[in-house]
């Protein structure tokens, strides 16, 4: 793919799609793995697992804002939780049957870079847990 494309989506705008060089360009290797390949980042290793500064997190390859400050809690599962995306539209949901299990992948619904995966196991009151990667984030500070 030659150049940066665009596609149209739903209510978020436009769709970034890039070639592999140029993400490669962009992101860093342990983001590129894990955004581009669906890579997870080891267990108690990201910078925001155990972050709960006041602000959103965004998607670090697009800057879609992804998740709030208020949704994030301690799952002592070892990688950032949410149990709520900012916006329902903001995230996609894909059936993940790699590794011999089933699973629900969550993706960026604005550039496609894998997040992490969602599990029914998180608190009230949606009672998920969007168990994401750090690497797929960039924490922005909110402003007193």
């Amino acid at each position: 793919m030659a150049g940066r494309k665009t596609a149209k989506t739903g209510n978020q705008g436009q769709k970034i799609l890039k070639s592999d060089a140029e993400w490669r360009k962009q992101l860093s290797p342990s983001q590129f793995r894990v955004l581009r390949e669906k890579g997870t980042e080891l267990p108690f290793s990201g910078q925001y697992d155990s972050h709960f500064g006041q602000g959103v997190y965004s998607c670090a390859a697009c800057g879609n804002p992804l998740f709030s400050s208020e949704a994030k809690y301690d799952s002592h599962c070892g990688w950032p939780a949410f149990w709520a995306a900012l916006d329902e539209k903001k995230v996609e949901l894909h059936e993940d049957k790699s590794l011999g299990m089933a699973r629900t992948e969550v993706v960026c619904a604005k550039c496609g870079g894998h997040l992490g995966h969602v599990f029914g196991d998180g608190p009230k009151p949606t009672g998920k847990r969007f168990c994401i990667n750090s690497e797929s984030l960039k924490f922005t500070r909110k402003r007193a």
